[in-house]
């Protein structure tokens, strides 16, 4: 496959950036995203260019890291990470423009690398539970209903990718707030913290600068874990439940 890229170049926080197109030819439509950009830059490297810097980490689908928005689209065409997003989903002659998270929550650190630190911030703010457990208590010490623990299991996948701040066109971070408030509030070990928690995290992610939710649901269609939009309405009754 050949296929002409056009790359958000950035090089620093306060520097100018714009797209620059780079030809990258004869590569395998079995070669994942990430790898297609590792080839691009071992070029750029031998030609005495800088090369584009990207986030990754496990190039499994687990972390989250390797967030970027291409053609348009968070982590590409298919509801998948980056990193499993493989070049067969795209044609031999294909223009693919390549940019980072669009968010003022996610400051650009140069290229497609992006400051994601607001989301660890707003779980700083109340997503653990601080009660003293001890060791791992026996299974089924804690009685838990099925359903209770079925949607806690939903929403603690997130892996706080970002994709869907960087798909919402108000840049919200509703559904990544939701995820990790309702994972802990459906269950009984963070039942004494409720309302403390949802009122803490929801205020650092107004206070973080992201906008608010007009459930759109573009976050919810992005989200490779497949967090489901209905979790955003279930912190709105978490809120207005720990504002009493």
């Amino acid at each position: 496959m050949n296929l002409t890229l056009r790359i958000w170049r950035q090089a620093g926080p306060d520097a100018p950036g714009a797209l620059t197109s780079y030809q990258v030819t004869d590569v395998s439509p079995d070669m994942s995203f990430l790898e297609l950009l590792d080839t691009l830059n071992e070029q750029l490297i031998l030609r005495g260019e800088p090369p584009v810097a990207f986030d990754h980490d496990c190039r499994e689908g687990i972390c989250g890291a390797c967030g970027m928005v291409i053609n348009g689209q968070a982590h590409g065409p298919e509801r998948t990470t980056t990193c499993q997003l493989h070049l067969r989903h795209f044609r031999d002659g294909d223009t693919i423009d390549v940019e980072p998270w669009r968010a003022a929550a996610f400051p650009v650190v140069k290229d497609l690398v992006v400051d994601r630190s607001a989301f660890d911030r707003i779980i700083g703010s109340g997503g653990y539970i601080t009660a003293p457990t001890g060791s791992a208590p026996d299974a089924h010490a804690t009685p838990v209903p099925r359903e209770a623990a079925e949607l806690a299991f939903e929403h603690a996948e997130c892996i706080g990718c970002g994709a869907c701040v960087a798909a919402c066109p108000n840049g919200s971070a509703m559904l990544f707030t939701a995820a990790k408030v309702v994972h802990l509030n459906v269950l009984p070990q963070g039942a004494p913290e409720r309302g403390r928690r949802v009122r803490s995290m929801v205020a650092a992610m107004d206070a973080e600068g992201f906008g608010g939710c007009t459930n759109t649901g573009e976050c919810a269609t992005a989200c490779p874990k497949g967090i489901p939009l209905s979790g955003i309405a279930t912190l709105n009754r978490e809120f207005l439940r720990g504002g009493r």
